[in-house]
């Protein structure tokens, strides 16, 4: 190898290396009130109640664990309907609908999600009786996922 394909190796290197920093620049997160209103039907979600465990700092955006939790009796009479994971710098910030019934015994989700790059992650849990629960954590991310590849 001389010299010149090997600067020119390095550069190409360097260069494929810098590109996810710089495209997570150009994904703003998107206004996903609407979302939002769409999920709870105009109704007003109860901040808290949900338990939303993400690394604080995730090395790739491929495949984040997340693990949420609601604390509820799973009775028919009061249970988890659904649960809804929400990521605004997502090009699809609706990331997973979980649909829950009384007899799943209790409220949790363990699974992996898909994040372009550092942002606060929305929970929403629907309950029975047309009530709804939101928390949001947020994670860094040092390599975001769903990037568009012409940026």
């Amino acid at each position: 190898m001389n010299r010149r394909r090997f600067i020119a190796a390095s550069a190409s290197g360097l260069a494929a290396a810098a590109l996810p920093a710089r495209a997570q620049r150009f994904q703003p997160p998107q206004d996903v009130a609407p979302l939002i209103e769409q999920i709870t039907g105009g109704v007003a979600p109860t901040t808290g109640g949900i338990t939303v465990k993400l690394p604080q700092l995730a090395e790739n955006g491929n495949s984040v664990p997340l693990q949420l939790a609601v604390a509820s009796p799973m009775t028919v009479e009061d249970h988890v309907e659904a649960l809804y994971v929400i990521a605004p710098r997502n090009p699809r910030p609706l990331v997973a609908t979980f649909h829950l019934s009384p007899d799943a015994g209790r409220a949790e989700i363990a699974t992996r999600v898909r994040l372009a790059g550092t942002q606060k992650v929305v929970a929403i849990a629907r309950l029975s009786g047309n009530r709804f629960l939101v928390n949001e954590t947020e994670v860094l991310v040092t390599s975001a996922a769903c990037l568009d590849e012409s940026m």
